[in-house]
């Protein structure tokens, strides 16, 4: 029987933020460095067999080569627009700078590089067996998810939104990636996989498939709607009155801060003239 842990990273001391998934071995998104104490602790003497990137966004992937040098080689799964970035992360940090400014030491840590030796690029591989993948832009270009076949999970990164307990299902928008039509694009690659559960970064596992990935689709053509038509600070306030009547407000403002969203879907309609 396939063992699925959810290691919750406790980011920034709020729970239900960030969360690791662990499968028969393999890690799904170790999360930022600075919440790598959490998991070296949940993980104890557990070896792991390697780990599986959605895509290098520094809450997902930051803790990478951290991880590594704290536990040795472990092979590294990466979309092939991501895998150089990990390599050399100097152009993911300027970009990631320009986003959060001072705060990015005391959000996601040290950046340690990944080895070079330690990268997969699928693609040019196949994921672990046991796994397959797919490309799935529409947050990031360099997306990917993993469908574990024996459960029947697919582990979805940003892909499937953010969900929090019993909280709304909303879609990350951040820059410089954001594309609404390749996003609804990749929700139907995960509804071709018919999984049994999503297993989310932001946060946790739900069975409600269908419903869910619904309920995504609508929420990320209302955000992109209300985006064109509106200026940022307008569609900051419309998210976090989205927010407000949430218990799990908490997670999903360390999860997906109201402040970062409008700029990637301006992005998106700039490129289009709108």
């Amino acid at each position: 029987m396939s063992r699925h842990r959810e290691i919750d990273l406790q980011f920034q001391h709020t729970g239900r933020a960030i969360c690791c998934h662990m499968i028969d071995g393999w890690i799904v998104d170790p999360g930022p460095a600075s919440s790598l104490p959490v998991l070296l602790a949940a993980l104890g003497s557990e070896q792991p067999r390697g780990v599986l990137l959605t895509h290098i966004h520094l809450d997902h992937a930051g803790g990478t080569g951290s991880l590594l040098a704290e536990l040795g080689p472990l092979p590294v799964y990466v979309h092939e627009k991501g895998a150089r970035h990990l390599v050399d992360p100097s152009r993911l940090l300027a970009s990631a700078q320009r986003i959060y400014g001072d705060q990015m030491e005391s959000l996601w840590g040290t950046i340690v590089p990944v080895p070079l030796s330690s990268v997969r690029v699928l693609g040019e591989c196949d994921a672990p067996t046991g796994f397959a993948w797919a490309p799935t832009p529409g947050h990031a270009v360099h997306h990917a998810a993993y469908l574990h076949e024996a459960s029947g999970t697919a582990f979805c990164g940003d892909v499937a939104g953010v969900r929090v307990g019993d909280g709304p299902i909303l879609p990350p928008t951040p820059p410089p990636d954001i594309n609404v039509e390749g996003w609804h694009a990749s929700i139907a690659t995960l509804r071709a996989w018919a999984p049994q559960a999503l297993a989310l970064t932001h946060f946790g596992t739900f069975t409600d498939v269908a419903a869910h990935l619904d309920e995504l689709e609508r929420a990320l053509d209302a955000f992109a709607a209300l985006a064109r038509g509106a200026d940022a600070a307008s569609f900051e306030a419309a998210v976090r009155a989205r927010l407000g009547g949430s218990s799990e407000e908490a997670g999903y403002l360390k999860a997906m801060p109201p402040e970062t969203l409008y700029a990637g879907l301006a992005r998106y309609w700039s490129q289009r003239g709108a």
